[in-house]
């Protein structure tokens, strides 16, 4: 093909160059002066006539892509009053004026010194004038052509997309348009044949075609099935020169894809699908899954799956998973392995979308069988009723036989039933059951009054496998018998006035009574009150029977008085209608009371009718009340006037140092029988005078300092107290005790004596204690006490 380009341009250049050397002389012929021109006024009214110009310009043609050793001969300029005596200069300007395009300033020859491309510049416009070589002065106006550059097909045409994606509907008819692919070609297209193109298929036949002219891709064939080619490669060539020998081309691809339309029905892959479901499967269980295949795609694949016939109708059902296009079987009732072992369904699987156009395909439907077997279980007993009422009379004797409840293994096997009760349900134990066959009998006699209903839960479990139980709710009514006796309904009392003989009689009773009954109606009311047989002929009082379960009770005379009888006490009989009928003797506490004279009711006591006018009772035992609290006031006065009063501290002679030990202290020995005595922890050897220290010997004898003893009626105890520790602290015969006398005497009679250990010896000679002298200056002063006696003089 690079040949045959080759011999194009060269043929294309020679062919310019003859028609631009012929135009070029045509030119010539016709440049010539033309002696016509305007006509103005020079000075001095001279008509001056303007030389028409010697050239007239036109365009020049170079051909593009010249690819030769020398330069392109573009054209040449020449003008009539150029001799040939080299005395007239051509000069070029312009657009490429100098590099492009070079002019011969002589000859006027124009030449392209540079490959031209028409696709990036089609034309140049320039300028050529002729001056005169030397003075450079214009012998014409400048003129302007324009060089055009011809074009070579030099360019392939090219698709607008490297690649197409269509999509088309499979089962479409022939010629049904697709893509349109479009391609451009760079080359002039009013030149000549290099840009007028023409398509046509490479790949892709015989199922698509492409239109020569517009590049339009159809159907080439007809019922193209997705299901079983989806996606077509075809290759479109564009080619120009009118598609002739020595065009250029350039090719695309286009994927063509056939979109799904609902064309197939659905359709099970068997006939018959087998499934088994256990009768211990709850509601709602899923039992098994069946699908039939559609090879559509979208919602054109879509499944909906129903049941259409079969005896198991009523216990199963079947719903759609859109998810994975599946009909999911499920239990909708209980089923039982001994009642019914297998069923049979028919399960249609229909398109849910239906493409009118290819309803002549169908039905878009299938059938299917399904079979489902029952599998058996080990099922709980079955009680034979939900629940159980059973009824026993009250205070029957324990072991009575209140009913019976019954359940069965429903397996085939038909294992044998132990029975017990839930004792939650029966927590004092009233009943009991045979484990055998259900009978529920009492423990003990039963109130009804106490609880009319009893609800008890029974088991009922297989013997060989406990743990296959069912329980049932059993509820025990309790029958009244007639065993408890009327009673008044309240604590009722009777008032009647004191009156005279002569005033008659009230018609109203003194007081209305009813009576309560524990049992149930059927053994209570009626009521009947009367008195008893020994008192039916009361004098007093009667009763009168209401026959509306009330009596009234009334007086059968007047002229009652407190002073004889202030209370009377009616014993009433109350019986009920029960079977046998059971009666009571209810007393009822009729008082006699003072009335005034419209008959209020002023006061029911004795005592009131022998007091003053205006006094009452309530008055009575206010005055009672004060008198007694005066006496006791006075008894109590006279009680703690008799009483003598101790002196608090002693005086005088008695001894009191000890008032000031409150702690710490040794007591009286075997003399302190109370606690905190003064006067037993007093030594009593000591009481009359001073006594001297029993464990050293003094060498003087130390005497108070007068003014410092306190008097002896004197009760300043901090006085006295603060003298004693005077005289401990100045006493230089006094050991370094650090209170006075605390441990000084034991006590008077006792076997032991003193327990000080300073007065076990009789005589001074008989302890020694020199070792008190290697102690240290912490145990000088004992030291000194109780030193030797020589010791003693040498130290003083």
């Amino acid at each position: 093909m690079k040949e045959n380009y080759c011999l194009q341009a060269a043929l294309v250049c020679l062919g310019m160059l003859c028609h631009s050397q012929a135009f070029t002389a045509e030119r010539r012929s016709h440049l010539r002066p033309s002696l016509h021109g305007h006509h103005e006024k020079g000075k001095e009214g001279q008509v001056l006539q303007r030389s028409k110009r010697g050239w007239v310009w036109n365009q020049f043609f170079v051909i593009e892509e010249y690819t030769g050793p020398d330069p392109v001969l573009v054209g040449r300029l020449h003008s009539d009053i150029d001799s040939g005596d080299g005395n007239i200069k051509y000069i070029l300007s312009g657009e490429g004026a100098g590099t492009i395009f070079v002019i011969d300033d002589k000859s006027g020859n124009i030449h392209a010194t540079k490959t031209l491309d028409r696709e990036e510049r089609a034309q140049y416009t320039l300028m050529a004038q002729a001056v005169d070589r030397d003075t450079n002065r214009p012998l014409e106006p400048p003129s302007e052509f324009i060089v055009k550059v011809q074009d070579i097909n030099d360019n392939p045409p090219e698709f607008l997309h490297e690649t197409y994606h269509a999509n088309v509907p499979e089962r479409s008819n022939v010629g049904t348009s697709v893509i349109q692919v479009t391609a451009s070609d760079a080359d002039d297209p009013t030149y000549g044949n290099s840009a007028k193109l023409v398509y046509s298929i490479l790949e892709g036949q015989p199922y698509f075609s492409v239109e020569a002219q517009t590049g339009i891709i159809r159907t080439a064939l007809p019922n193209m099935d997705r299901e079983a080619k989806e996606e077509y490669h075809v290759v479109i060539q564009a080619k120009d020169m009118g598609g002739h020998m020595g065009g250029l081309s350039g090719t695309t691809k286009v994927t063509i894809t056939l979109t799904d339309v609902n064309d197939n029905p659905p359709k099970f892959p068997q006939s018959v699908y087998q499934m088994s479901v256990s009768e211990a499967a709850v509601p709602g269980e899923e039992v098994g899954r069946v699908k039939a295949k559609d090879p559509d795609i979208g919602e054109n694949g879509l499944v909906t799956y129903n049941i259409v016939d079969g005896d198991g109708m009523e216990l199963f059902e079947i719903t759609t998973d859109y998810e994975t296009q599946e009909g999911v079987v499920k239990l909708k009732k209980p089923v039982d392995f001994e009642t019914k072992r297998a069923y049979s369904l028919k399960v249609e699987a229909a398109n849910v979308h239906i493409d009118p156009k290819f309803i002549s395909n169908g039905p878009f439907k299938d059938t299917v069988t399904v079979k489902i077997a029952v599998e058996d279980a080990d099922e709980p007993p079955m009680f034979l009723a939900p629940s159980y009422i059973h009824e026993v009379q009250e205070n029957a004797a324990a072991g009575t036989v209140v009913g019976r409840v019954h359940a069965k293994d429903p397996d085939a096997a038909n294992s044998p039933i132990r029975y017990s009760i839930d004792r939650h349900t029966d927590l004092d134990r009233f009943f009991t059951i045979n484990p055998e066959d259900g009978f529920i009998k009492t423990t003990k006699p039963l109130d009804r009054e106490e609880t009319a209903w009893l609800n008890i839960s029974v088991f009922a479990a297989e013997i060989h496998n406990r743990h296959q139980e069912a329980k049932v709710p059993v509820a025990i009514r309790v029958l009244d018998v007639n065993d408890n006796a009327p009673k008044f309904a309240a604590p009722y009392e009777g008032f009647i006035c004191e009156s005279d003989q002569t005033k008659p009689l009230s018609n109203q009773p003194i007081v209305t009574i009813s009576a309560d009954d524990k049992d149930d109606t059927a053994n209570g009311p009626r009521f009947i009150f009367s008195l008893p047989p020994e008192i039916i002929h009361n004098p007093n009082f009667t009763v009168r029977d209401n026959r509306d379960n009330t009596a009234g009770v009334y007086a059968r005379r007047g002229g009652f008085s407190r002073q004889k009888q202030d209370l009377y006490l009616l014993p009433i009989v109350i019986s009920d209608g029960g079977i046998p009928p059971m009666s009571s003797t209810n007393t009822l506490s009729i008082k006699v009371c003072g009335c005034d004279v419209n008959g209020a009711l002023l006061s029911c006591n004795a005592e009131a009718y022998v007091l003053n006018a205006g006094l009452s009772t309530g008055a009575l035992i206010a005055i009672l009340a004060c008198i007694v609290i005066l006496l006791v006031i006075v008894v109590l006065f006279v009680t703690l006037r008799k009483q003598k009063k101790e002196p608090l501290i002693v005086f005088e002679e008695e001894d009191v140092r000890e008032n000031i030990i409150t702690y710490d202290d040794e007591g009286g020995g075997e003399e302190d029988t109370e606690a905190f005595d003064i006067a037993t922890l007093q030594n009593p050897d000591g009481i009359n005078g001073f006594i001297p220290r029993k464990d050293i010997k003094p060498e003087y004898q130390y005497m108070p300092r007068p003014g410092l003893r306190p008097a002896p009626n004197s009760v300043d105890v901090d006085d006295f107290i603060n003298t004693r520790i005077q005289e401990a602290d100045n006493d230089p015969t006094a050991p370094p005790y650090d209170s006075i006398q605390i441990y000084g005497y034991e006590g008077r009679g006792s076997v032991a004596g003193s327990l000080s250990s300073l007065e076990s010896a009789t005589t001074d000679s008989d302890l020694d204690y020199d070792y008190l002298q290697n102690w240290g200056p912490r145990f000088k002063k004992l030291a000194d006490l109780y030193g030797s006696k020589d010791t003693f003089d040498d130290d003083s």
